[in-house]
């Protein structure tokens, strides 16, 4: 039996749809069925399930108003991560969890490698890097997977946003000194899937493939959808936000790739798919 934590996020719904296609049990909840921040509350609903493996996708993910919340996102984003292994380690069950991109402080300017040196830049990131650390040393069962600018059709998101805005405004800024790779929840639920299958635990990057800006996303989610405006260049600095950001953050996906022996799609795949999906639903 799986469980699932954060189970109506993003990631937690495609996870759902690609367990459910394959015929395999799972529990799904979210904050409202288990608090994960409760441990005890957590080793009692484990209790005669006969969960072999937990994955987490629970997370504390406003990364501005984290400069205020600092303990809630603690709580979340490292010592419940923590905690959910500990668990799965009592239980005999594999372990899944998921950290970001922001924990590299973007001074690199070449893709982040699972042997580069953290240098979170903000609270959330900070969080998010303690919460590797402590898994990772608290149960050798553990897949700690970094991924990156993640959008799927089960949440809001960057384009989502960016389609929103299109509606209503003939003219958009938007930046394009934050480079990353945006991540089809889709394929990082799927690649993780298969990642889980090679038992070759620890720490690994799993973002789809290519390299783009914010600025580049939203160009080319504009021009799939037809939208007539005009798109501007902006800068980070443009907009007054609490936490700090990397300007360059891009996952190198080699390690996993190699171990399961396969590419991960490119990032304009992943969107081209995103968008079909809002089409099935009568969302765009």
């Amino acid at each position: 039996m799986i469980l699932i934590t954060g189970a109506n996020g993003q990631l937690g719904h495609d996870l759902q749809k690609i367990l459910h296609a394959e015929n395999l049990e799972f529990i799904a909840t979210d904050y409202k069925e288990l608090d994960i921040t409760n441990i005890d509350a957590v080793r009692e609903f484990v209790k005669d399930k006969n969960i072999d493996l937990i994955i987490n996708c629970a997370a504390y993910n406003n990364v501005d108003k984290a400069e205020e919340e600092v303990e809630m996102c603690y709580k979340l984003n490292a010592y419940a991560p923590r905690d959910l292994a500990l668990i799965a380690k009592e239980i005999g069950a594999e372990y899944i969890t998921y950290s970001t991109d922001f924990v590299f402080n973007g001074s690199k300017k070449t893709p982040y490698t699972e042997g580069d040196k953290v240098s979170p830049l903000s609270v959330y990131s900070k969080a998010k890097a303690e919460g590797e650390k402590l898994v990772l040393e608290a149960y050798d069962k553990s897949f700690v997977i970094r991924t990156s600018w993640v959008f799927g059709i089960a949440n809001n998101n960057f384009n989502r946003q960016v389609i929103n805005w299109s509606k209503s405004r003939d003219v958009l800024g938007i930046v394009d000194d934050q480079i990353s790779v945006p991540t089809y929840s889709y394929d990082l639920a799927l690649y993780s899937l298969k990642l889980l299958k090679t038992k070759k635990y620890g720490l690994y990057h799993l973002s789809n493939g290519g390299v783009a800006s914010k600025y580049d996303q939203a160009q080319y989610v504009l021009n799939a959808i037809g939208w007539k405006g005009t798109l501007n260049r902006a800068k980070s600095s443009d907009f007054q936000l609490p936490a700090k950001r990397a300007e360059y953050s891009k996952l190198d996906s080699t390690k996993l790739e190699e171990t399961i022996g396969e590419k991960i799609p490119t990032w304009e795949s992943g969107i081209d798919r995103f968008l079909d999906e809002m089409k099935e639903k009568g969302e765009l």
